[in-house]
């Protein structure tokens, strides 16, 4: 289990050595070009993912502090009842609890989480993100993986 939990800690501590640095050396809403198709562009999120519930009052804050919380604890316990099994399972949990607990921290210590990636085609632009919603984006493809690919493998064995 510790080592499951070192590596969500190591994805809260690269997530949080990426957004001091944006926050360090990017001006707010201000793109930085980096190569076509990607800029650095520091955002403050006090939503969810997209955006959502950004402007809804300040309630959604400790909303977002709760579900994250009890989403951790539930993946905890799971990781737990799963050590014995799937190892792409074990991945995928914890690059989700690592992403989010990096944007708990965030949520917890500055009331919004910050926000630097910026990806686009053309004047198509994806939602500003970080290093925590890109942990979780590859923890859920992972599990989507684990359960499509892996359970069915064994159930036709």
């Amino acid at each position: 289990m510790f080592r499951w939990l070192t590596f969500s800690v190591v994805i809260v501590i690269l997530d949080q050595i990426t957004k001091f640095f944006a926050v360090q050396f990017l001006v707010l809403h201000e793109p930085k070009y980096i190569c076509d198709g990607l800029n650095l562009t520091l955002m403050y999120n006090t939503g969810a993912a997209f955006s959502f519930l950004s402007d809804a009052g300040g309630w959604q804050r400790w909303f977002f502090i709760g579900v994250s919380c009890l989403v951790s604890i539930i993946i905890i316990i799971w990781m737990y009842n799963t050590l014995t099994k799937s190892r792409c399972l074990l991945y995928a949990l914890s690059f989700i609890l690592g992403g989010a607990l990096g944007n708990l921290w965030d949520r917890l210590t500055l009331g919004y989480v910050v926000d630097f990636i910026e990806v686009y085609y053309e004047n198509l632009y994806w939602p500003t993100f970080n290093i925590a919603d890109s942990s979780i984006t590859i923890g859920a493809i992972l599990l989507i993986l684990d359960t499509l690919l892996i359970n069915s493998a064994k159930n036709k064995l």
